[in-house]
């Protein structure tokens, strides 16, 4: 996977029953990186404000890895290559009891250099929707990350407090001279575009595979 907010009421977390899918192309997928991540999920409405990018970029045959993996929109907060699930259960349980939904708005289009094994090409990289910056989204960064401390889990470089760059991958191993059409796609989104981060997960990669997730503000650590 890669590294690479107004003031509004938090509401009360309402689970979808039956969330935006993404439309799964015949193509099939080749040689992936594979790994670990703890994501953060958000709520349908903004989920599907990011699958209607992954669908066009998909159709206009920018992009397909995301929906080709089984993935699903997020910000991934820490990607490592192996470690044990179990070790991290009660951690990420116990942080999204302390948590509430989190406001977080979508504002820009950004890129960096794709690290895929799966790249064909040095000139290929990542375009993702980049959050406005806040303070509980970057101290629920740092609470995971002392978290998975505890438990013997030291975050990669990139994936440091210090060194993060929060982000929402919407296109992969982009041909350098599919950029600029990327961008002009993902301006039709009309950005900023805001919503609530509702979940935290972990998953297996690739294909992606939710090992298990926690609704912020459950409340209840048992």
């Amino acid at each position: 996977m890669a590294q690479g907010q107004g003031a509004m009421t938090t509401p009360s977390p309402t689970p979808a029953t039956n969330p935006p899918q993404a439309e799964v192309p015949p193509a099939a997928v080749g040689r992936q990186q594979q790994g670990y991540a703890v994501e953060l999920y958000f709520d349908p409405a903004l989920e599907n404000q990011v699958l209607k990018a992954w669908n066009v970029l998909a159709r206009r045959q920018i992009s397909t890895q995301l929906i080709e993996m089984a993935a699903r929109p997020h910000l991934t907060l820490l990607s490592v290559p192996t470690l044990d699930p179990l070790r991290l259960h009660a951690a990420l349980r116990s942080l999204a009891a302390r948590l509430d939904p989190l406001p977080l708005t979508l504002s820009s289009v950004g890129a960096f250099p794709s690290s895929s094994s799966s790249s064909s090409s040095s000139d290929a990289g990542v375009l993702f929707l980049a959050p406005t910056p806040s303070a509980a989204l970057l101290h629920l960064h740092s609470q995971l990350c002392e978290a998975l401390r505890k438990e013997g889990v030291e975050a990669p470089e990139e994936f440091r407090p210090d060194s993060w760059v929060p982000h929402c991958s919407v296109a992969q191993d982009v041909p350098r001279s599919r950029i600029a059409d990327a961008f002009c796609i993902l301006r039709d989104l009309k950005l900023p575009v805001s919503g609530y981060v509702m979940d935290i997960g972990l998953v297996e990669f690739s294909p992606v595979q939710e090992i298990f997730s926690f609704p912020l503000g459950s409340g209840s650590e048992a």
